[in-house]
């Protein structure tokens, strides 16, 4: 059964989500298409479905939006992510001149509205800033994430490759406690293990979503030790690397939350598989080390 971690009092996720930024890439955007992989994950028990406006070039949202318009009921059995504030010259903001972070109260509310008539949903559960904006008026963002979870237009709210400092500049200005944030945490990005970033959120108790869980496919094709190592824990296990991968970062204390992406059917079915494996101490620490590159100090 897919474990579940509690992201607000009245809101859980399941342990592994399904990352949707691929989802307009595919050749076949398709509403029975789309719902055939939501369908495949939540016979897995991954609930929880991971967009951003950005992605696709502000089109995934549409396509995902399309398969819930075809058939309502799956609204009722997800939990959907989504995230803002990356203006780039594509899509919707091609006369942009630059790509840039915008986290003013305008493009905010204007963002969330855009999401939600795009995937057809009338509540957000989770909105994350997307990346920290070095022209955050920390307290105008702030009270732009309380009204809207005033609102209902969002449930929760929470950030995306925040540093601890960055988080608590904006909480500083809020009264709604930020439920996440998305970094990235892989076994070819390991240092949120000893940079302060697990260990922020760990003290604090803010279960953490980890983007590019597979290094964004490196690790299924490592050729080196690490990659040795992954292929003898997955034959001692049925399984393959993507599923040690993830493994790696199940293990950890800190409730991290792998976000997998995939549009192939095959590979979306299997990615429960990691729940077969249970490394112990000195297996992790093999990989861990196999990463580094040497043996720890």
């Amino acid at each position: 059964m897919m474990p579940r971690t509690q992201i607000t009092d009245d809101l859980s996720f399941s342990r592994i989500v399904y990352g949707m930024w691929r989802l307009a890439d595919d050749a076949n955007t398709a509403p029975e298409h789309v719902e055939a992989k939501i369908q495949s994950c939540l016979d897995q028990g991954i609930t929880t479905f991971d967009q951003a406006d950005i992605y696709g070039g502000y089109t995934a949202e549409d396509v995902l939006g399309a398969a819930l318009r075809a058939n309502p009921s799956l609204r009722g059995k997800m939990e959907i992510v989504t995230k803002c504030d990356i203006v780039a010259p594509v899509g919707r903001y091609e006369t942009a001149k630059v790509k840039y972070y915008d986290t003013s109260r305008a493009h905010i509310e204007k963002s969330v509205d855009l999401s939600l008539k795009a995937m057809n949903i009338d509540t957000i559960d989770l909105l994350l800033i997307h990346r920290p904006d070095p022209l955050m008026d920390h307290n105008e963002t702030g009270a732009t994430l309380d009204d809207l979870v005033a609102s209902g237009k969002v449930h929760s709210v929470g950030v995306s490759n925040f540093r601890p400092w960055d988080w608590d500049l904006l909480q500083s200005a809020m009264k709604t406690r930020l439920a996440t944030n998305q970094i990235e945490i892989s076994l070819s990005e390991i240092r949120p293990f000893t940079n302060g970033d697990l260990a922020f959120h760990q003290q604090h108790g803010h279960p953490i979503m980890a983007w590019s869980p597979l290094g964004g496919g490196s690790l299924m094709s490592d050729s080196g030790q690490l990659g040795q190592r992954m292929d003898d824990i997955a034959a001692a296990h049925g399984v393959d690397r993507a599923a040690v991968a993830v493994a790696f970062l199940l293990r950890h204390p800190a409730q991290i939350l792998p976000v997998m992406g995939t549009n192939n059917l095959d590979r979306i079915g299997t990615i429960s598989d990691a729940l077969k494996i249970d490394l112990d101490r000195e297996t992790w620490f093999g990989l861990y080390e196999a990463s580094l590159g040497a043996e720890v100090p």
